[in-house]
C-alpha cells in the first residue's frame, strides 16, 4: 500500500522557496544573551488505514517524587513504510506545574487516510 508524506514548512522556509527574503523580527540580543528557541518543520505521515486498537501497557512506577512531577504519556501506533509500529509509553515532565497533557491522536482526513497529531502540553 502506498502512503503520502507531507512536510509542513515554516513561513521563512516557504518564502525562501518562493524566492523572497524573509527576516523574522526578533528582540535585540547582546553578547552572552541566550539565543531564541528554534522551531523545526515536522514531517506529517499520512497512513492509508486506521491504526490497530491500542496495546495494553503495564505502567511502571513514576520516577522519583524528589524530582518534578511526571505524567504517563500512553503508547500509540505509528505508521512506517513497512506498516504499523507500536511506540511504547513513557513518563513526561510538564513544562510548568499547571500544564495539562493533551494526548496525541490519529485524525481521519477528508481525502482519505489518517494523520497523527502529536500530543502536547497546554496551559
Amino acid at each position: 500500500m502506498m502512503h503520502r508524506q507531507i512536510a509542513y514548512l515554516s513561513i521563512p522556509a516557504l518564502t525562501l522557496l518562493a524566492g523572497a527574503a524573509f527576516v523574522p523580527a526578533q528582540a535585540q540580543t547582546g553578547p552572552g544573551d541566550p539565543l531564541p528557541p528554534v522551531q523545526y518543520a515536522q514531517a506529517v505521515i499520512v497512513a492509508p488505514s486506521a491504526p490497530p486498537p491500542p496495546q495494553t501497557e503495564a505502567i511502571p512506577p513514576p520516577p522519583s517524587a524528589a524530582s518534578q512531577p511526571s505524567y504517563w504519556q500512553p503508547g500509540h501506533w505509528s505508521w512506517s513504510q513497512s506498516g504499523w509500529v507500536w511506540i511504547a509509553g513513557n513518563y513526561v515532565t510538564p513544562p510548568q506545574p499547571t500544564a495539562a497533557w493533551v494526548p496525541g491522536q490519529w485524525v481521519t482526513q477528508p481525502g482519505g487516510g489518517y494523520v497523527w497529531v502529536d500530543g502536547h502540553w497546554q496551559g
